[in-house]
């Protein structure tokens, strides 16, 4: 064929020589001359496809040498589902099947697990692993239904500082706290106006640490939330309703001269037929607030509210008696206490939580029921007194805090200074402590309370008189009634149990340490000293013995190892994230980098990392 070609291209590149009559071809040799171009041309076509089959081949080796050495260059994630597929088409499209397999775990456990025999891999059941490790696992679907499994070692959150602590302002991250729907508050006092605990013992009980918790829960909210809607029902003067009332009844509006403004007067005839009332379609505000005076033991108020859902109705009852709560079908009563008769008294009330305490205390309806499923049919009163200022709204975060600082105020033992707790306590290894010990944890929630109240109330001197009579249990030994311990004879340390031998629980002496600061910050004087030389005592304390709760992969709720010679008591991860968030605002407040450092360690514990081994 070259050959051909040369002879081609030489007579191609001759010269040509004058067309003539004698030089013309033979006519038998003409049609030989004009197919020569096109078997040229088709010959032509047929190189360029034999170099394109070239090439291509040379390609396709390339690339298959290129893949079996994929393992060198490609991620595992990649290669793993292309040795799947080539274990499939080689069994003819099936994956290969997985063997069961008998796991001995530490040759103290055995668990029935799976085994990949081409992969060399085996298959332990999560439900195991969850329980071993103390780890959390679900399955979700995202959007376009394709399922993924979410591994976390800690369902507890890091809450990150929005800047340097301020004891005038949100406390730490309660504004997420709602200690009113905890299952453990029985409900909201109606003649306190604070949550009552069921905690350590079922029948309720005023529980210091857990009152301050509801008032700086409410502090922060009122911060950070929107302003409340706010719809005014009834205030003798300018806004006033049409209220129904019977022939045997009566109501009017008279003027309040120490008042300088009018309220309502109600009388009513015995019995429900008598009850002056106002209808209602309210939903979602459902916070009510009303000045009320009660004049004789059968007058109350009467709110209905209906669960749309169901369509059932439900009476809340405010009544003068030393009740907490009562449940009779479908009324629901709450004690404004005995000494409520002839007295102005303002009333704050989230008529979703009264409704849902009521129920739960039901056993016959325990279910809960949402805020949004709840609409107030009408407000009533029965008996004698009178009222004014009624409103319903979304919210009323400052009247929740003002009743738990006047609780602080009326509650405190003039004797210690402290807010005791009346109910026993048993810590596992410690001897119990009987009711009426004092929680520096307790104390100092209470006096981080007490300091917002004296500086939004503008220096109301109440507040902080009782704050100050607060540093006293810092002051005096736990074995004497106090708050007071010492580790190795010289750390002191405020225990949030006093306990013997003492304790040295971590998360409620930093909270302890807290209330110490925010009263060195916002009180006068001699006073912001005293609470100042306690933090700093306090501080000391934590940075020398603060690794101590250190255990490599997470924390110690308290030091019982070295006091009562024990296991270590771990902490849970909520109590864990409690200790690093706490941390992390020390480190606002105070640029020692032990505390910064320890605190983002112990936040690396919380997604399975570990301190190193030697």
């Amino acid at each position: 064929m070259s050959k051909y070609l040369s002879s081609q291209r030489d007579a191609l590149s001759a010269p040509a020589l004058p067309v003539s009559r004698e030089n013309r071809e033979p006519p038998k040799f003409q049609g030989v001359k004009q197919r020569e171009p096109l078997v040229f041309f088709i010959m032509r076509l047929n190189l360029k496809a034999v170099l394109l089959v070239l090439t291509v081949a040379v390609v396709v080796i390339t690339l298959g040498v290129y893949m079996r050495c994929a393992a060198f260059s490609f991620s595992p994630d990649f290669v793993r589902p292309l040795d799947r597929s080539a274990r499939q088409s080689s069994s003819g499209g099936e994956a290969t099947a997985l063997h069961d397999i008998e796991c001995s775990i530490n040759q103290e456990y055995t668990v029935h697990c799976k085994r990949d025999e081409n992969a060399n891999e085996v298959y332990v059941p999560f439900s195991f692993l969850r329980n071993y490790f103390d780890v959390s696992g679900a399955v979700s679907t995202n959007s376009n239904e394709v399922a993924k499994f979410n591994w976390v070692h800690s369902t507890a959150k890091v809450n990150l500082p929005r800047g340097k602590y301020d004891a005038r302002g949100v406390y730490m991250y309660f504004e997420n706290y709602n200690v009113e729907v905890r299952d453990r508050v029985k409900c909201i006092s109606a003649a306190e106006g604070v949550p009552v605990s069921t905690q350590w013992e079922k029948r309720g009980y005023f529980y210091p640490t857990q009152i301050a918790q509801f008032a700086l829960s409410h502090y922060s909210k009122n911060l950070t939330e929107p302003a409340p809607r706010v719809r005014v029902l009834e205030d003798g003067d300018g806004n006033q309703m049409e209220w129904s009332t019977p022939k045997t009844s009566n109501m009017t509006r008279i003027w309040h001269h120490k008042f300088n403004t009018s309220v309502v007067q109600f009388e009513t005839a015995p019995g429900y037929e008598g009850v002056i009332s106002i209808a209602l379609n309210q939903t979602l505000d459902l916070l009510l607030s009303v000045d009320l005076l009660l004049v004789t033991n059968s007058s109350s108020l009467m709110i209905t509210v209906q669960n749309r859902d169901t369509r059932h109705n439900y009476s809340l009852h405010y009544i003068p008696a030393d009740l907490l709560l009562s449940v009779q079908d479908t009324n629901i009563y709450y004690g404004l206490g005995g000494s409520a008769l002839n007295k102005w008294r303002h009333i704050t009330r989230d008529l979703h939580i009264d409704l849902q305490k009521g129920i739960m205390g039901d056993k016959r309806s325990p279910l809960k029921i949402r805020r949004s499923d709840l609409e107030v049919i009408s407000i009533g009163f029965l008996g004698l007194g009178f009222f004014d200022n009624i409103t319903l709204s979304t919210s009323d975060h400052l009247a929740h805090f003002y009743d738990a600082a006047e609780w602080f105020v009326h509650n405190q033992d003039p004797k210690t200074g402290g807010w005791t707790n009346p109910v026993r306590r048993s810590l596992n290894g410690f001897a119990e402590l009987r009711p009426g010990w004092i929680s520096a944890m307790g104390q100092g929630h209470a006096i981080s309370v007490l300091a917002r109240a004296y500086w939004h109330s503008g220096g109301d001197e109440r507040y902080l008189r009782a704050a100050a009579a607060g540093l006293q249990p810092y002051r005096v030994y736990s074995r004497d009634g106090g708050v007071l311990a010492q580790f190795m004879d010289k750390f002191y340390w405020y225990e949030e149990y006093p306990t013997t031998p003492p304790s040295y629980v971590l998360n409620g002496f930093i909270y302890s340490l807290l209330g110490l600061y925010d009263l060195n910050s916002t009180a006068p004087g001699k006073i912001a000293r005293e609470a100042g030389k306690l933090f700093a005592q306090g501080m000391h304390s934590l940075k020398k013995m603060l690794l101590l709760f250190d255990t490599g992969s997470g924390t110690s709720y308290d030091l019982r190892h070295l006091s009562l010679g024990v296991a270590p008591n771990l902490a849970r991860w909520d109590y864990h994230a409690t200790h690093v968030n706490q941390l992390l605002l020390l480190a606002t407040i105070d640029s020692d980098p032990l505390i910064a450092q320890t605190a983002e360690r112990w936040k690396g514990y919380m997604f399975g990392r570990r301190a190193k081994h030697n």
